[in-house]
């Protein structure tokens, strides 16, 4: 089984073709492609590529399935005795990706 390791938006993913993943927001609308060329590992099964940081010719191609908002993440911020309490949440953007061919 052929996989792969990227980098993108300052993390790592495992991928390997047909794998739908969410990454941080790209800007990219949906049905267009994505090429990730920050490619760190890639397996052919018998064969492993380990780049020094990166793997020279490798590329990994993705399609935008769709932008998502991920869940709600509420901060409770709170000082005991002192009439201190404040509520803060935000929700992450991210986009979703069908992971189409890897090449090395």
């Amino acid at each position: 089984m052929a996989y792969a390791v990227i980098q993108t938006g300052g993390k790592q993913y495992r991928v390997a073709e047909g794998d739908v993943i969410e990454v941080e927001k790209l800007d990219f609308d949906a049905g267009a492609e994505a090429k990730f060329e920050e490619v760190l590992l890639v397996s052919n099964g018998s064969n492993l590529s380990i780049g020094t940081p990166l793997v020279q010719g490798a590329a990994v191609v993705a399609e935008v399935v769709e932008q998502i908002k991920d869940d709600k993440v509420i901060a409770f911020k709170y000082k005991r005795r002192k009439g201190y309490h404040r509520t803060v949440g935000h929700r992450r953007q991210l986009t979703k990706l069908k992971i189409k061919t890897i090449t090395a």
